[in-house]
């Protein structure tokens, strides 16, 4: 059974507005200095739980959006840049006397998950534990990972709705204990809340705030810590980076190349100079063509600018790229056109390097080594055989 520090269920509800009016009256009279911050830390950064003796942490080669710590008798603590902290309790374990009451607590085993984050699928299909899940927020038919489609056809995963409108009655009459999200879970806070309101804890996913491309994919240690599978995380993560690492020695090839999509209102969605998609263009030999891009209004990579200012930075790029995993890929330059006639003067659709990805790319976090790879083809041989990437004529 997993849950969080705090009341749940009906208490809950029927205590809430007093603790508010309370918590109000402490925090006009100044006397919450300090509450609601992180836990202290060790000298080593890990919380300072009182009750529990901080063992070591998890050796991170590149992500940077979490941590793990261990702790005596098998307790461990995941701490999320601009997120929560984490307590994992091992099974049959007792919560700490002086665990944060801020702190989510999840209890093991955990293997009742409710999976409203996509992009971590394939994380948990790589390191062989779809049998955590028992709830998807993505119905099978939207499922370009065979493993997972295959699971709910078969019933062994079910569909309880989309992170935005979850299927509460179906998470709690068959003993959900963890819910993880997207990032996205922040546009709709009242669902967490109800979520946790239930007694099911929220873990979110932060993955996509990573700046390099193995970054993404390291989050597969943190599944492992939270499924008791990091054996199996940890050679799965050790055999992308290896890919990684043989393509340290590429050489540049000074081509240029813009990573983008056309959105419903005519505006240009680029990602943000240090996202990992710009990381995996450089690694793969490329130049992204907006390498100083910055996003000053959120911390998202992705951005919108004008058909305009796309022009003005991306019309002697040597290749475009076209981001289909949002909606369907391009199957013809005159769908490109569509868009704006605009790109009929675009270097790279003159020359004929005009790609698009396939909506797999946004589920395929595992294999992130392969659009790497993807990239450096183009780039070189101007087309072959690629896994993400088409070529458009």
């Amino acid at each position: 059974m997993t849950e969080r520090r705090m009341t749940s269920g009906n208490e809950y509800k029927n205590r809430r507005t007093v603790w508010a009016v309370l918590l109000m009256v402490v925090l006009c009279m100044g006397l919450l200095a300090g509450c609601g911050q992180k836990a202290e830390e060790t000298d080593g950064g890990a919380p300072e739980i009182e009750g529990l003796t901080f063992d070591h942490e998890m050796e991170l080669a590149y992500a940077d959006q979490f941590h793990v710590y261990y702790y005596n008798d098998d307790y461990e603590v995941i701490t999320v840049e601009g997120g929560e902290d984490y307590m994992l309790i091992p099974e049959g374990g007792e919560i700490p006397d002086g665990t944060p009451e801020e702190m989510v607590v999840i209890e093991k085993p955990v293997d009742n998950i409710y999976l409203a984050a996509s992009s971590a699928m394939a994380l948990f299909n790589a390191m062989d534990a779809l049998d955590t899940i028992t709830f998807s927020g993505t119905k099978a038919d939207d499922w370009y990972i065979e493993e997972a489609a295959a699971a709910m056809n078969s019933g062994q995963i079910a569909f309880a709705g989309k992170y935005s409108s979850p299927d509460y009655e179906m998470l709690l009459d068959e003993g959900c204990d963890l819910a993880i999200e997207s990032t996205m879970i922040t546009h709709a806070p009242e669902v967490k809340e109800k979520i946790e309101e239930l007694g099911i804890p929220v873990f979110v996913d932060h993955s996509s705030y990573e700046s390099h491309p193995l970054g993404r994919v390291e989050w597969i240690r943190l599944y492992g810590v939270l499924t008791d599978h990091e054996e199996q995380a940890d050679a799965f993560f050790d055999e992308q980076a290896k890919i990684i690492e043989e393509m340290a020695d590429i050489e540049d090839t000074g081509k240029t190349v813009a990573f983008f999509f056309v959105n419903s209102t005519g505006q240009v969605v680029v990602r943000a100079g240090d996202d990992y998609i710009p990381h995996m263009i450089d690694i793969a030999g490329g130049e992204y063509i907006f390498p100083d891009l910055v996003n000053e209004d959120s911390e998202m990579a992705s951005m919108k600018i004008s058909m305009e200012e796309f022009y003005a930075g991306a019309v002697d790029a040597d290749y475009l790229i076209y981001n289909a995993s949002i909606e369907s890929p391009l199957t013809s330059l005159d769908q490109l056109y569509d868009k704006s006639d605009a790109f009929k003067e675009f270097k790279a659709v003159k020359e004929g390097h005009v790609y698009t990805t396939d909506k797999y790319l946004y589920q395929a976090t595992d294999i992130t080594g392969e659009l790497i790879r993807d990239i450096h083809t183009m780039l070189t041989e101007d087309g072959g055989e690629m896994t993400f990437l088409t070529k458009v004529e």
